[in-house]
């Protein structure tokens, strides 16, 4: 029973030093602290009665009141403090999208082959043919 009591009061003690003390009701926030350290069991008890916040999650500063794209947004997605910074990010990533896509694509695509070269290239005009002796007495010269 005691470990119970224990878990509950440090759950609520917490719970009510990080509430907003706008959301919580009946009493303010120093007073439910106060109870709860005080009276242990029935302080726990009263705050999660009375005095913690109802309604939705509490949501962070940046967090989006009613969400314009449902299927985008979900509880606890933030969104831009400064619109303009957040356009510039999102064309920055696009662009960095597309230059990776570009060079994927690039290294995908077949390479040309390369020219055909003989194996023993001379210089232009010299020939190889054993059989033209003008060819090999200009080449002596």
């Amino acid at each position: 029973m005691a470990v119970v009591t224990f878990a509950l009061w440090a759950f609520c003690l917490v719970g009510a030093i990080g509430t907003p003390a706008d959301r919580v009701r009946n009493l303010p926030k120093l007073a439910w602290v106060l109870l709860i350290v005080l009276f242990p069991l029935v302080g726990s008890i009263a705050w999660l009665v009375a005095g913690r916040p109802q309604g939705s999650a509490r949501r962070s500063v940046h967090e989006r009141e009613q969400p314009a794209f449902r299927e985008y947004d979900r509880p606890g997605r933030s969104t831009a403090v400064d619109p303009q910074k957040d356009d510039e990010f999102l064309r920055r990533v696009r662009e960095r999208a597309e230059e990776q896509r570009r060079r994927y694509e690039q290294s995908r695509r077949p390479k040309p082959p390369a020219p055909a070269q003989s194996e023993q290239a001379g210089p232009p005009g010299q020939t190889d043919e054993p059989g033209d002796p003008a060819a090999a007495d200009a080449a002596e010269r």
